[in-house]
């Protein structure tokens, strides 16, 4: 009988950090232009518009604002599940399922490098909850 693996190797590992790195350099820099809109540092400003006009303007601007508001929290927590994903392949417990110890498949990582969860114990962890 085969011995089951335990652990990626390091070849393994500097791939998956390869992977991580690539999406977190892009999804900082996501992070970073939304936080430049949410601030209006591109200056598209109301206020030389009609009063009419301004009034309906101000209204989609702060929906536009608190959406964006969602998707730079959502971008942060991404960001956060990268830089956490970091540390386990610096500890050597990258892409260990944390429910069953197994691996998570190669695949599953390179679509999901901060997953901590095979799909088979995500969906049961869904259904208990």
């Amino acid at each position: 009988m085969a011995e089951t693996k335990k652990r990626y190797s390091d070849e393994e590992l500097e791939e998956f950090k390869q992977i991580i790195n690539e999406k977190l350099e892009r999804a900082n820099q996501d992070y970073q232009d939304m936080m430049r809109a949410l601030r209006n540092d591109e200056g598209n400003d109301v206020a030389d518009t009609s009063p009419t006009y301004k009034i309906l303007e101000e209204g989609a601007i702060t929906q536009n604002k608190q959406e964006l508001l969602v998707l730079a929290q959502r971008q942060q927590k991404f960001i956060k599940g990268l830089e956490q994903a970091l540390v386990r392949i610096q500890n050597k417990t990258y892409g260990i399922d944390r429910m069953t110890g197994e691996l998570i498949p190669k695949e599953r990582l390179r679509l999901v490098p901060h997953a901590t969860l095979s799909v088979e114990s995500k969906e049961k962890n869904k259904r208990n909850h």
